[in-house]
């Protein structure tokens, strides 16, 4: 596994809570907003169908396992990303771009 970079400040971050003398500074009702989001963020209340290869399939299931999780759970992680703009067609923006600079 390769050692993360970290920045100075989550150095000393990861120091306190190792050594036990971290301390959180958020509020009970800060504490409540943030717990709500997540729960609202990670609420799985919609079910959907979709066809696809059985090499997709596969290939989603081969990765799934590599990292150890459903491969259902892969498949709606990923959508997630694509739709709140975290994940990004890389082959799509190097035609972008290449179209641009024309």
């Amino acid at each position: 596994m390769s050692k993360l970079k970290l920045s100075k400040d989550e150095k000393e971050i990861l120091k306190d809570f190792e050594d036990g003398s971290f301390e959180s500074v958020i509020t009970p009702k800060r504490r409540k907003t943030i717990q709500a989001y997540a729960e609202e963020t990670f609420k799985k209340d919609k079910r959907i169908n979709i066809r696809i290869s059985s090499r997709d399939l596969e290939s989603l299931q081969r990765r799934a396992l590599e990292e150890g999780i459903p491969y259902q759970t892969l498949v709606s992680s990923v959508l997630h990303k694509y739709v709140s703009g975290s994940l990004r067609d890389i082959a799509a923006n190097k035609v972008l771009n290449r179209d641009a600079q024309k």
